[in-house]
């Protein structure tokens, strides 16, 4: 499970994003913070893996005690100015997202966040193309048709993406199919897109005979199957 600490000076705007979190599966919101004090120190205390973090508090910026957090951070704010946005960048923030926004936004946010943090776990050597691959992850924001070919269907890979996401275990583009109403042909187009996109993981299935069977599952956290972290 990741835990996060939701920080904004509005008492009403921080219980909704917590709430935001509590929505998303795989994560959990372990405390708020109204001030940038307060966020450093329910940071020492609690641990949080992730910190949604506003510009405008009280007491300082949020860019100002970035680097005290000992957390991966996410900027949730009003700032949209150039100025800001570098400062919170180079500060460490790993996303950036403007106020106002909906749920599913920040879902997406915070989704493609497990998934880099999931490609990064243990403490093993890593390729290129491993630390690329996180890096395309954390930025693409669960956008469905992001990195896909031309012609194809956002509504479509999305359908796909949430029928794996919601299964209990990894599966076949003949299960997709059935699941999503498409042709076993049209899964096969867009499951291999998705996986080289890096939002699914695929793998092989050896049987007795025959040819081995492709198993495909989701890169975040399912929501059958518990959390990453």
């Amino acid at each position: 499970m990741i835990r996060v600490l939701v920080v904004d000076d509005d008492f009403r705007v921080a219980a909704l994003h917590s709430s935001f979190v509590n929505q998303v599966s795989g994560f959990t919101s372990v405390g708020v913070a109204h001030t940038a004090e307060a966020a450093v120190a329910a940071s020492a205390r609690l641990r949080p893996d992730l910190v949604l973090l506003d510009q405008y508090l009280p007491d300082g910026l949020g860019t100002s005690v970035l680097r005290d957090l000992a957390a991966d951070v996410i900027m949730l704010t009003a700032a949209d100015d150039s100025v800001t946005v570098r400062a919170a960048l180079s500060a460490g923030a790993l996303n950036y997202l403007v106020k106002p926004f909906t749920p599913a936004q920040l879902g997406e946010r915070l989704l493609a966040y497990a998934r880099y943090r999931g490609q990064l776990t243990g403490e093993r050597g890593l390729g290129q193309d491993e630390i690329d691959r996180a890096m395309a992850m954390l930025h693409d924001a669960d956008a469905p048709a992001a990195g896909l070919p031309k012609g194809r269907s956002a509504v479509t890979a999305q359908r796909i993406l949430f029928a794996i996401r919601d299964a209990v275990a990894p599966m076949t583009a003949v299960e997709i199919a059935d699941a999503t109403g498409v042709s076993r042909a049209t899964a096969q187009r867009y499951l291999a897109d998705l996986a080289q996109s890096g939002k699914l993981e695929l793998s092989l299935r050896y049987g007795s005979a025959g040819r081995p069977e492709h198993l495909y599952r989701w890169r975040g956290t399912s929501r059958a199957g518990g959390g990453t972290g």
